[in-house]
C-alpha cells in the first residue's frame, strides 16, 4: 500500500498551480496521477529563474512529486484518443482549463460521464464556471486582490500586499482534494462520480474567518494592520535587542503572567477589549521592556513561563530546523536528471500508516511508453 488512495487513477490535465497541487496532494495520499501535458509541457515548467538546469525550473519541482507525464495534443485525433482511453480506466480528472474549453475540446461533463459513469471531475476556475463573471481568467494575484486578502495584508490600509505564496492557487487545490475525497466516499453509495468545482475567488472567501464575520455580522470592513491582531492584544511582533519575537498572549490570564515577566503594572491593560483600545501604546510599552534582552532570552524566559512564542525565520532556517524534518516536511527523491533532490513534503501523516515511496517530478513526457503499455493491458 502506497498510501490511502492507493488504486485511484488520477488524470491530471491542469498545469501552473492550483489543479497542479490538487493533484499532488491526492498522488501523496497514493493515488496513481497521470499528469497530461501538452506537447510544449506545462508552462510551469519555464517560471524562472531559479532553474535547476534547462527546462527544470524549481516552480515546476514544488507542484509536481508523484505524477507521471504524458504528452498530448487534444486538438488533434491522437491526442483526444489517448484522453479517452485514460478517463474509461479514471476514477479522477483535474482540470483548470478556462470555462468552455474543454466542451470545445470534445469532453464535455456529459461526455466525460459518457465515457465513465463513475468518474470524479474537479474543475477549478478563476472566479467561479458561471455567475455575471464566470469563466474570467484568474490568476493568483488578480484573485488575492478582487478576494479581499490583500486589504486585510500588509502594514497599513493604504499599502494592500499580496501574501508572500500564490496562496488563492494553494487553497484552491487543498479545497479541490478535499472536494474529490468526499466525492469518492460519496461514489461508494451511489456508484457514480460527480463534478468538484472550486475557484480561486471561492478559495480566498472560504478563509476569511472571523475577518468575514466583521463585515456581514458586525457591519465593519476590515483593513491592514500590519503584524498585530485585530481582535487579540498583545498577539504580533515584538523587537528585543537583537531580533524581532512573536507572542500571543490569548487570554487575560496569560496577561497577568506576561505583564509580570515583562514588569508592565498599567491596570488600564487589565482586559483584553481594553488592550485592543489602546494596541499602539501597549506595543510601545511591551518593546520597551523587550528592548532589555535579546531575543534568545526572551524565548526562553516565555517558554518557561507558558507564554506562546516564537521565531521569525527565514525558510533556509525551517528546512534546517530539526521539528521541521522530524514531521516528515522533507522527503527525498531520485530525480532522472538532476539525481538526489530534497523536496518539501505532504502535510498529513497517518498513524499505522507508512505512507506512500515519494516519486520526483517527472520529465515531460517521460512515462508516454509505460502508459501506453499499462492503458493496452488494460483494454485486452
Amino acid at each position: 500500500m502506497n498510501g490511502p488512495l492507493d488504486g485511484i487513477v488520477v488524470v491530471d490535465l491542469s498545469r501552473a498551480l492550483a489543479g497542479p497541487h490538487a493533484g499532488m496532494m491526492l498522488g501523496d495520499l497514493g493515488a496513481r496521477v497521470i499528469k497530461v501535458e501538452a506537447p510544449g509541457g506545462d508552462e510551469s515548467r519555464g517560471w524562472g529563474p531559479p532553474f535547476v538546469t534547462e527546462g527544470v525550473s524549481t516552480y515546476f519541482l514544488s507542484a509536481n512529486r508523484n505524477k507521471e507525464s504524458v504528452t498530448a495534443d487534444l486538438k488533434t485525433d491522437t491526442g483526444r484518443i489517448l484522453l479517452t482511453r485514460l478517463v474509461r480506466q479514471a476514477d479522477v480528472l483535474i482540470e483548470n482549463f478556462r470555462t468552455g474549453v474543454l466542451d470545445r475540446l470534445g469532453f464535455s461533463i456529459e461526455r466525460l460521464h459518457q465515457i465513465n459513469p463513475r468518474l470524479v471531475v474537479l474543475s477549478i476556475t478563476g472566479f467561479g464556471h458561471d455567475g455575471p463573471e464566470g469563466g474570467r481568467p484568474g490568476y493568483d494575484q488578480i484573485a488575492q486582490g478582487e478576494a479581499g486578502l490583500m486589504s486585510l495584508t500588509g502594514p497599513g490600509p493604504d499599502q494592500p500586499t499580496r501574501v508572500g505564496v500564490p496562496i488563492g492557487d494553494l487553497l484552491a487545490g487543498i479545497y479541490g482534494a478535499y472536494g474529490v475525497v468526499a466525492a469518492l466516499y460519496e461514489r461508494e453509495r451511489t456508484g457514480r462520480g460527480t463534478v468538484v468545482r472550486t475557484s480561486l475567488l471561492a478559495s480566498i472567501v472560504g478563509v476569511h474567518a472571523f475577518q468575514g464575520t466583521r463585515w456581514t455580522v458586525a457591519g465593519e470592513v476590515p483593513r491592514a494592520i500590519g503584524n498585530h491582531h485585530p481582535s487579540i492584544a498583545p498577539y504580533g511582533l515584538f523587537h528585543t535587542a537583537d531580533d524581532p519575537i512573536q507572542v500571543a498572549v490569548g487570554n487575560d490570564t496569560q496577561w497577568r503572567t506576561f505583564a509580570a515577566l515583562l514588569g508592565i503594572t498599567d491596570p488600564r491593560y487589565d482586559t483584553n477589549a481594553a488592550r485592543v483600545e489602546q494596541r499602539e501604546r501597549l506595543i510601545a510599552d511591551i518593546e520597551a521592556a523587550l528592548a532589555r534582552d535579546k531575543a534568545d532570552v526572551w524565548l526562553a524566559k516565555l517558554a518557561e513561563a507558558g507564554i506562546p512564542a516564537g521565531r521569525v525565520r527565514t525558510l533556509d532556517q525551517v528546512y534546517t530546523w530539526e521539528q521541521t524534518r522530524s514531521q516528515g516536511l522533507l522527503i527525498e527523491t531520485e530525480h532522472p536528471v538532476l539525481g538526489r533532490l530534497t523536496l518539501p513534503g505532504p502535510p498529513l501523516r497517518f498513524d499505522h500508516h507508512p505512507g506512500r515511496k515519494h516519486t520526483s517530478p517527472p520529465l515531460l513526457g517521460e512515462h508516454n511508453e509505460s502508459v501506453a503499455a499499462w492503458l493496452d493491458e488494460c483494454e485486452r
